[in-house]
């Protein structure tokens, strides 16, 4: 299986090296997803030690890749009670100046669901490959594309914590923003992109926003590999409205622009499946090539 894998790298690698130099390092990529989904990391439940651990590789991860820290640090803690616990969870941000204080925030949170009890002999840890090592993937990709092609919006990269406990990365992200809210025009939240059997991404948020039709639009290639769908984001959808399931819902509520990308709940949804391994390589690189069509859309458009 590895062989294979290995295979299709070097066939996508070298079928789209041009655009892999000036656009997103497919490599990289992938080795960020299999690195944060890794069992070194024990689910990256907030709070926990995996959670730490997968802190340090996107912190320096982010060092790399040429990010800004506001106030000289990357990190930013809060707190929150799960259960009777009070737990600290850290949001990891930082910005790419742009030529305009109008901010773009592109957002994806890196928890997920710690190590299951009762499994004594078994696999039991969540390893979340697709939720949501996979979104962070994104963000990191797309910061090296705006490190090399400076955007004319300041853009803040920010993986978020504590999203499987009620968002509360994001809320305390809106809290205490680095900059002013009225300066935030819009929100790009990642969260499970790595793999649909369709070769179906969708984005939500385009029935409350529609003035960002448009950018999505212009993004669209109708014979591309993959199909970008509206969708998911009408009252009439009922438990299929994902204007609420991730973080971009606490920019929604303040009425702050906001899409979501993610695909349809697999087999492996919150399960200890979700692994590396049934991630599908080229569905993972084009959806993130076509996310940074819309945001490019958004930097010269908004």
């Amino acid at each position: 299986m590895k062989i294979l894998f290995c295979g299709f790298l070097l066939c996508l690698t070298s079928g789209t090296i041009a655009q892999s130099r000036s656009s997103i390092d497919s490599l990289q990529l992938m080795r960020d997803i299999r690195t944060l989904s890794a069992n070194k990391y024990e689910g990256r439940m907030a709070g926990s030690k995996g959670n730490r651990m997968a802190q340090f590789y996107i912190l320096d991860r982010f060092k790399k890749a040429g990010l800004q820290p506001y106030h000289n640090t990357f990190e930013y803690p809060f707190y929150f009670k799960h259960g009777e616990k009070q737990i600290m969870g850290t949001n990891l941000f930082g910005y790419i100046k742009g030529t305009s204080n109008k901010t773009i925030v592109i957002t994806a949170h890196y928890d997920h669901l710690g190590i299951a009890k009762d499994q004594a002999g078994k696999d039991s840890i969540y390893n979340g490959a697709d939720d949501n090592a996979s979104g962070v993937g994104g963000l990191l990709a797309l910061i090296s594309y705006f490190k090399n092609n400076p955007p004319a919006h300041t853009m803040i990269f920010a993986a978020l914590d504590g999203e499987e406990e009620g968002l509360q990365g994001a809320k305390a992200f809106v809290k205490t923003p680095p900059v002013p809210l009225t300066d935030i025009v819009l929100n790009i939240n990642m969260d499970m992109i790595s793999r649909n059997d369709k070769n179906e991404l969708y984005v939500c948020g385009l029935t409350p926003f529609p003035q960002l039709k448009p950018l999505v639009d212009n993004a669209i290639n109708p014979s591309g590999p993959i199909k970008l769908l509206a969708g998911h984001d009408r009252k009439e959808d009922g438990a299929q409205n994902w204007l609420n399931q991730s973080d971009h819902y606490e920019f929604y509520k303040l009425k702050i622009p906001a899409l979501y990308f993610g695909v349809e709940d697999h087999a492996d949804y919150h399960k200890l499946s979700d692994e590396f391994e049934h991630i599908q390589p080229a569905f993972y690189y084009q959806a993130v090539l076509q996310i940074q069509k819309v945001v490019l859309q958004a930097d010269r458009n908004l």
